[in-house]
């Protein structure tokens, strides 16, 4: 059995300072919508990133968590790769649990502006130490 082997093409070899395609991605990313196809309709959509990191603003230690959003749509729905590289763009960022449960809410809240959402962040534990941050926010005077 005989194997073939190619050269590596030149972006394969490019060097480490050369964003890859994916940091880019995630350096350019928002949170991007679209219209709500059920308007009218009471429904939940719950979304979990599993993968969330940033780095402590104290030790620069990587933190590491659980995110669950879970939304009540109202006229705009967020679209998945977006929020994907959104929640990417946090890995190199220094802020705490807190700050960045709050800010992702923010976020969320100013692109999509939904009839209530609640992000809950279930950190990784550290220094026998197991974070849990939950946030909610419910839009007054909905039209629904």
């Amino acid at each position: 059995m005989s194997h073939s082997y190619s050269e590596p093409t030149e972006s394969a070899t490019a060097s480490p300072e050369a964003s890859k395609y994916g940091e880019r991605e995630i350096e350019e990313g928002q949170l991007i919508t679209f219209p709500n196809p059920r308007i009218g309709r009471r429904y939940f959509v719950e979304i979990i990133l599993p993968e969330f990191t940033c780095k402590c603003p104290f030790s620069g230690y990587p933190d590491f968590a659980k995110i669950y959003l879970t939304y009540l749509p109202n006229e705009r729905v967020v679209e998945l790769k977006s929020i994907k590289l959104y929640i990417n763009s946090y890995r190199d960022r220094y802020i705490s649990h807190e700050e960045s449960i709050n800010q992702i809410l923010d976020d969320f809240v100013a692109a999509v502006d939904p009839l209530e959402v609640s992000i809950r962040g279930d950190f990784n534990p550290r220094g026998n130490v197991h974070t849990v941050v939950e946030v909610e926010h419910e839009k007054l005077n909905p039209k629904l």
